[in-house]
């Protein structure tokens, strides 16, 4: 079945087009809301939020993009949402006196660069650090992540070199072991 035609099958109530429509694309959905919020229980709960939103609004759906980019416009909307008021949660659990030293200038005598990249990429600006994720770690085109966060596609681009450039300097202490 096309998506059109799975459209037309859930808004006629066919639960089987609405699970068709969900098992294509819940995984894809699952893996964004995951590397952006970096939260496995976080991750679920945005992606079946994802969904009820997409349901309720299937009858908006124009078809002016693919139905996977409109799904994704959607998710990072609720994930970008959700993790500001996750936030605002943590603000008030945490007074200011309250708040953990911070260590500078400090580095482990063996980083290791998965936890160091997760962390990068995580020390983001939101913005930059959304691009990252749907272009480099999922693999979006800047045209697509343009329709889902509703930017130019040359906005995309010049955060996601911005969002390199940052990793760059973050991870640079690396960069010795890996050049040859």
């Amino acid at each position: 079945m096309t998506d059109h035609e799975i459209i037309a099958a859930v808004l006629r109530g066919d639960v089987r087009a609405e699970r068709e429509l969900y098992d294509a694309h819940v995984e894809r959905v699952y893996r964004l809301a995951w590397r952006m919020a970096g939260d496995e229980t976080l991750a679920r709960d945005f992606t079946q939020d994802t969904f009820i939103r997409a349901f309720e609004r299937l009858s908006d759906f124009r078809a002016d993009s693919s139905l996977a980019t409109w799904l994704h416009s959607i998710a990072v909307s609720v994930i970008l949402n959700g993790l500001k008021k996750v936030r605002r949660i943590h603000g008030r659990e945490i007074g200011g006196d309250e708040l953990p030293e911070v260590m500078v200038g400090t580095r482990e005598s063996e980083p290791d660069l998965k936890h160091r990249m997760r962390a990068a990429i995580e020390g983001l600006p939101e913005g930059y650090r959304t691009v990252f994720v749907m272009h480099d770690v999922e693999g979006f085109t800047h045209e697509e992540i343009g329709a889902a966060l509703g930017i130019q596609s040359g906005t995309s681009k010049a955060q996601l070199s911005r969002a390199r450039a940052k990793l760059r300097v973050e991870l640079s202490d690396f960069a010795g072991e890996w050049a040859s």
